[in-house]
């Protein structure tokens, strides 16, 4: 099966509504069994038809909707749908699987206004075995890393409100150190894939050394986190690190010289 940006809107905006209803659903008091089931069932439907489009987008371009600005953020708004509701899955976060389908239909309407259709060709040096698993596992970490920062919001209003919420700390932490683990490895894989295509496992072009940065950034976090730090000045770290990210993923362009890494 073929699909192109033109039946786009026809897969994404019934899977937008299906996360939207799953997380409002999710989020009423009280559920009943039946509603849990309709919440699984909406959200389930959600991530697949998404996860179809991409299969039968990257069949019809014949190479993988990893190239461009907006492929990325096909990818993202999956992720952070699927991260959301296996988040709701096991910890029971209904607010959390609301926040992502949020973000995930944000992502996905920049898509349906600005879809950045670009040739189908690959340029030799996305033609390597690494591209893909590099800038998928990126991409979920950003996904883990962007919960982790909703998480770290709610925490911090939580905690003005009424105290301290140690188990929703312990949850930000985790997500941390997960997000961190697919961070380190798609920058391992990128530098072998870099050494490939050029020559070089590191140039410190802007991208790159935005992305030092980032992981520095969540590093940074973790020790924190380990020296046993829980002051609100830590958690707001997490936010700032999510602001460096963006910043590399989207921002590339806003500094002078030129970057091997443009999506286009």
């Amino acid at each position: 099966m073929n699909l192109s940006w033109n039946e786009f809107p026809f897969i994404a905006i019934p899977a937008t509504l299906c996360w939207l209803a799953a997380g409002l659903l999710a989020c009423r008091r009280p559920q009943s069994s039946r509603s849990v089931y309709i919440v699984d069932a909406l959200a389930i439907t959600g991530i697949v038809l998404f996860a179809v489009f991409i299969a039968a987008f990257w069949n019809a371009l014949s190479r993988p909707p990893l190239r461009t600005m907006g492929e990325t953020r096909l990818w993202y708004a999956l992720f952070m749908a699927l991260t959301g509701y296996v988040i709701y899955r096991r910890w029971r976060y209904p607010w959390l699987l609301l926040l992502s389908a949020i973000v995930a239909t944000a992502f996905t309407a920049i898509n349906l206004l600005k879809p950045e259709i670009h040739s189908i060709a690959l340029m030799p040096a996305l033609q390597s075995f690494f591209f893909i698993p590099h800038v998928i596992i990126y991409i979920l970490a950003y996904a883990l890393f962007g919960v982790a920062t909703l998480a770290a919001g709610v925490l911090l209003v939580r905690r003005r409100k009424n105290g301290n919420h140690f188990e929703l700390l312990t949850f930000v932490d985790n997500l941390v150190h997960i997000g961190f683990g697919f961070l380190v490895l798609g920058l391992l894989l990128g530098a072998i894939w870099a050494k490939e295509a050029w020559g070089h496992y590191w140039s410190w072009d802007p991208k790159e050394t935005l992305a030092f940065i980032t992981g520095a950034a969540y590093l940074v976090y973790i020790h924190l986190r380990h020296q046993g730090r829980e002051d609100n000045l830590v958690i707001w770290t997490i936010p700032a690190a999510f602001l460096l990210l963006l910043l590399g993923w989207f921002g590339t362009t806003l500094f002078p010289g030129s970057s091997l890494h443009l999506y286009s």
